[in-house]
């Protein structure tokens, strides 16, 4: 039992050398997405969601240099539809939706190098207490722009190592 055990390690060891899988920041400050990411500037993105996700993509980041060569526009789609209704007919549960579409723009030629979208849903309990509601609610949106953030900075890395190869 032992020998094939040690028969199925081997195989799936040989098996994954074959597959060319690399730790995308491998390079650590000088791998190639680190690089892209210091290089971008992030464009202001309205409302409250809008400056929570730009200050959690300015925290993956890290502050551009003075003239950015890439600069990254988000348009979000803030959404919070009720479900669940009780017997007074008011909503039990809410599902706060934070959608967004982001382009990463080469700043001196315009040219659009990434065009994609992120999404991120939250459940809410509705409470008798609408202060709680309020407060979970915008909890709610710190951990979806958080999400939102690391899909959008996931996929940029994702880019920069292709472009890189």
């Amino acid at each position: 039992m032992r020998d094939a055990a040690r028969l199925g390690l081997i195989l799936a060891a040989l098996a994954l050398g074959g597959c060319q899988l690399r730790p995308v920041y491998a390079g650590g400050s000088q791998s190639a997405p680190a690089s892209l990411m210091a290089d971008i500037g992030i464009a202001p993105i309205p409302e409250r969601a809008g400056f929570m996700v730009r200050q959690a993509l300015e925290e993956q980041f890290g502050r551009p240099a003075d003239a950015p060569r890439y600069r990254l526009e988000v348009a979000l789609d803030d959404q919070i539809s009720a479900f669940g209704v009780r017997g007074d007919s008011s909503a039990a549960r809410e599902r706060r939706t934070l959608r967004a579409r982001f382009r990463l723009v080469d700043a001196a030629t315009g040219t659009v190098l990434v065009d994609d979208t992120a999404a991120a849903d939250a459940g809410i309990d509705r409470v008798s207490s609408n202060f709680a509601v309020v407060a979970a609610e915008t909890m709610a949106l710190e951990r979806l722009s958080i999400d939102i953030a690391r899909q959008i900075s996931a996929r940029l890395a994702r880019y920069a190592r292709a472009a890189k190869d």
